[in-house]
């Protein structure tokens, strides 16, 4: 699928998009972007392999929960800027994220100056039927063995058995059909596979 089909319908939604052949491209980007701010972080395995923690740390403020604790995720939510990768983006535009916690889901909805959605080329699909599909069936599942969940999904690592399990990290689906208003959001797409 061409990035530029995708990224004109992300700008037809309104969206800020750019485009980056690797992830090294896309971080050094941001770290350029993001400076004197309070910046918060959704849990993302992309972000995490972008290192951009550590990079944007050490000019700004900085708030996740996966190297502050649990408290983190309240200061993140309150940051000036949010980062955060998405589970699956259709190529009509639509950003698609299944949350657990509700942090993530919520930051990209309300309540920061910018937020940023780095999305590797793995998670692109056709339609939006897809999108969901990959989110609920790739990622979802993958997200679950990591954190060594025990559910049905973290057990096979196959499918999602849309269980009731108290371990279950689907609880929140969010679709995205354009910036929220009154927050401006950019898409940040990188030519590489990135997080689950």
């Amino acid at each position: 699928m061409a990035f530029e089909t995708v990224k004109k319908n992300l700008e037809d939604r309104g969206y800020g998009v750019q485009v980056f052949a690797t992830a090294a491209e896309a971080a050094a980007y941001l770290n350029e972007q993001i400076d004197g701010k309070t910046v918060g972080f959704g849990g993302s395995m992309t972000l995490k392999d972008m290192g951009l923690y550590e990079l944007l740390g050490s000019h700004n403020e900085t708030h996740w929960h996966w190297v502050d604790g649990p408290a983190a995720r309240t200061r993140a939510k309150d940051a000036q800027v949010y980062l955060t990768s998405a589970n699956g983006l259709a190529e009509n535009g639509d950003i698609i994220n299944i949350d657990g916690a509700g942090n993530r889901v919520a930051s990209t909805l309300f309540g920061h100056e910018k937020v940023y959605i780095v999305i590797g080329r793995n998670k692109l699909a056709p339609t939006y039927e897809e999108a969901l599909w990959r989110a609920r069936n790739i990622a979802a599942p993958k997200n679950a063995q990591r954190l060594e969940r025990k559910t049905p999904c973290a057990v096979s690592g196959d499918r999602c058995y849309d269980c009731k399990s108290p371990d279950r990290i689907c609880r929140g689906l969010v679709v995205l059909w354009g910036p929220m208003m009154g927050m401006e959001t950019e898409i940040v797409l990188v030519d590489e596979d990135l997080g689950m």
